[in-house]
């Protein structure tokens, strides 16, 4: 049996805090008109990736490849963030 280990709390609250730092950059760079103009399932998409920075899963709402997901990502304005 493998015996899981948890990192300190100071460690949890500094990477917490490294996300929401990420996701209002990612808010405040975002063209909000592109992507209110976007069809449902890449405004979705665009908007999963903002709130989390997940370009797989945001990908895969949009029904696209990574790459053609990070084409749309750079004309809507929103930074790859990590």
């Amino acid at each position: 049996m493998v015996e899981r280990v948890r990192p300190p709390k100071s460690l949890l609250r500094k990477w917490e805090e490294e996300d929401r730092e990420a996701r209002e950059i990612r808010r405040r760079s975002a063209d909000w008109d592109f992507i209110r103009r976007q069809p449902p399932r890449i405004k979705l998409a665009l908007l999963l990736y903002i709130e989390t920075g997940d370009v797989y899963k945001a990908a895969k709402i949009a029904g696209l490849t990574v790459d053609e997901f990070n084409e749309i990502r750079m004309r809507a304005k929103i930074p790859s963030v990590t």
